[in-house]
């Protein structure tokens, strides 16, 4: 039998714990009067709602376990452009690396330039490049498939592919698997540019910040093809160490590697710093940090 100290201990175990899931409800209950959109994905709890950015525009918000994924216009013109600098960025980058018409032999059609995105989150750029450049083969790779569903219903990327005819055209492939074994997987063949926006904690790039991750994203592109990869760090003290690390090991594998960061004026606010890493000769925007 239970002792009565034991009894005691118990119920107000139980009650403490009738306590919480009360007030966690309640919390829920408050976040959906106020138009947040909360559930459970792979890496926690995660809320969708929307706000206004600088100017006022519409923005609709991806957070998962109290880190921003993601953004996303809201207006319908809007909802396939990019609405953060450093996506502004990439775009730009890819819209060079994808300049030079692919190789062919004589008679056949000229195949598309591949890009590969790695990581979803509201699929922002996937959206972007898929509206915006129908010469581009656009495959994008999130981990959880309960990410892809909310991309696809409250981040309008359904809208986007069906309003673009892209997933029957065969040139948009919306892939749920690991990033990294992605990778790995040699037999989609090369590509033109590999995009990384793989983000888990403070370990943004998790293998592929070390020697072999550099090596495999340097086999996996084709000859003069583009790296870029979101690295979320300060410049100066010890979190900032995701971008020395992946800066000195992606240096011993390519010919050229520079960054562009966001924040250059406050060196220790965290920022999303962009990372060019290329066998080839780019022309790199006003203030990027050219390594070598």
């Amino acid at each position: 039998m239970l002792t009565r100290d034991l009894q005691e201990l118990l119920l107000w175990s139980f009650g403490i714990g009738g306590v919480i899931a009360i007030v966690y409800l309640l919390f829920l209950w408050i976040l959906r009067l106020r138009g947040v959109f909360v559930t459970r994905t792979k890496f926690g709890v995660t809320m969708v709602f929307d706000s206004v950015d600088a100017d006022k525009t519409p923005v609709r918000l991806l957070n998962v376990n109290g880190t921003y994924q993601s953004v996303s216009y809201v207006p319908k013109d809007l909802r396939a452009e990019l609405a953060v600098e450093y996506h502004r960025l990439m775009a730009d980058f890819i819209a060079q690396a994808t300049a030079t018409p692919q190789p062919t032999p004589t008679g056949q059609e000229e195949p598309r330039a591949h890009v590969l995105i790695l990581g979803g989150g509201g699929f922002s750029l996937p959206k972007y490049l898929i509206a915006h450049n129908p010469a581009l083969d656009v495959t994008a790779v999130e981990i959880d498939p309960k990410i892809i569903k909310l991309a696809r219903e409250r981040f309008f990327l359904t809208e986007v592919l069906n309003e673009s005819n892209a997933e029957t055209e065969g040139r948009a492939h919306i892939v749920a698997d690991d990033a990294w074994k992605t990778l790995q997987d040699s037999s989609s063949g090369s590509f033109s540019v590999i995009v990384n926006e793989v983000f888990a904690g403070k370990r943004p790039l998790g293998p592929m910040k070390t020697a072999e991750g550099a090596q495999l994203v340097h086999n996996r592109l084709c000859k003069g093809g583009l790296y870029l990869a979101d690295i979320r760090c300060p410049l100066e003290g010890s979190q900032s160490a995701p971008l020395t690390e992946v800066v000195e090991e992606f240096g011993h594998v390519f010919t050229h590697v520079a960054y562009v960061p966001e924040w250059p004026d406050t060196l220790k606010t965290a920022g999303n710093n962009v990372l060019i890493a290329t066998d080839a000769e780019y022309s790199y925007p006003e203030g990027a940090i050219v390594i070598k």
